[in-house]
């Protein structure tokens, strides 16, 4: 499983990336966000659902230094309160602009609970959103960093709405990008005969994204059916080998292309972080703000500050 991995260019040293997050300029001057952490995730999630801190100041203009705005993606029954309850702020004291979005409202979203509904519409509202910030920071295209769901969805709009050209690049983390068996029930389901009424029933209570997820839907053979990846665009997965929710973890990685695929723990061989949490972990922090700016070879991020087994 380790064999597979493809480790491309990461950051210099870990003591750069941290360097980074002490001196660099913010985006809007005079502003110095809180960095949350799991505590403030949830309380965002609870209470502010549709803000976080450090993410849409539609009057940010991006540097020479850091050009390209940076959109974060939340995933399957998340939203942008919890999900850049770190990043965000993170990476707007560091002198990005970024940006957040909902998606994927359905009637038990209960205006908290998103990333339900048809991923394909999800894709829209990304292109949407997406053009938005393309218009107000004056740039051609976007990074973009999401998790779960938010690292596997933006394919779609990559490869089939014209988003190719608006992303420079893609990081997913622990992305459902061909899928999950869920830890083997999903082929039970299907060997029982049964995973039609189970999916019948996710989209009557207003879930289809769940079924699409499943390794083998013909949602994900219809989007990969074509490759992996696409020309212009390049790709970086991290998975973790504690991923509860993507089965086998290896359905993360994209293969062909300008494509990377990290194994976490082939870096930090102690890092316990789970499927949502590395949204919260040191090292992944490390990397994205690598993959996103000096993109240099041979980085081994400092193995500290690890985010939680969720």
């Amino acid at each position: 499983m380790r064999g597979q991995r493809i480790r491309r260019g990461l950051a210099a040293t870990a003591a750069a990336a941290c360097a980074a997050l002490a001196t660099a300029t913010p985006a809007t001057a005079g502003t110095a966000y809180p960095v949350g952490d799991l505590g403030t995730a949830v309380g965002n999630y609870l209470f502010s659902p549709g803000a976080v801190a450090g993410a849409n100041d539609w009057s940010c203009r991006p540097s020479g230094e850091h050009p390209v705005p940076v959109v974060l993606v939340h995933g399957t029954t998340s939203n942008l309160g919890f999900s850049g309850a770190r990043l965000a702020p993170i990476l707007a004291n560091a002198g990005y602009c970024v940006y957040a979005f909902n998606y994927g409202e359905t009637s038990s979203s209960l205006g908290r609970v998103y990333g339900l509904g048809d991923i394909t519409e999800s894709a829209r509202t990304m292109s949407a959103f997406v053009d938005r910030v393309l218009a107000a920071t004056g740039t051609t295209r976007v990074d973009v960093i999401g998790n779960s769901q938010g690292g596997m969805m933006p394919n779609y709009y990559i490869k089939r709405l014209g988003g190719a050209a608006k992303v420079r690049t893609m990081v997913g983390l622990a992305p459902t990008n061909h899928g999950t068996t869920m830890g083997g029930l999903v082929d039970i389901a299907r060997s029982l005969n049964v995973l039609g009424l189970v999916n019948d029933a996710f989209r009557f209570i207003g879930a289809p994204a769940y079924p699409q997820q499943e390794e083998g839907s013909d949602f994900q053979t219809a989007l990969f059916a074509d490759g992996d990846t696409v020309p212009g665009v390049r790709y970086l997965t991290i998975a973790t080998t504690h991923d509860n929710t993507v089965t086998p973890l290896t359905n993360s990685f994209l293969h062909g292309g300008d494509s990377t695929n990290v194994l976490l723990q082939d870096l930090c061989p102690d890092d316990p972080v789970g499927h949502s949490g590395l949204w919260f972990d040191g090292p992944v922090t490390q990397i994205v703000l690598n993959a996103l700016g000096p993109d240099e070879p041979g980085f081994q991020p400092e193995c500290t500050d690890y985010g939680p087994t969720i």
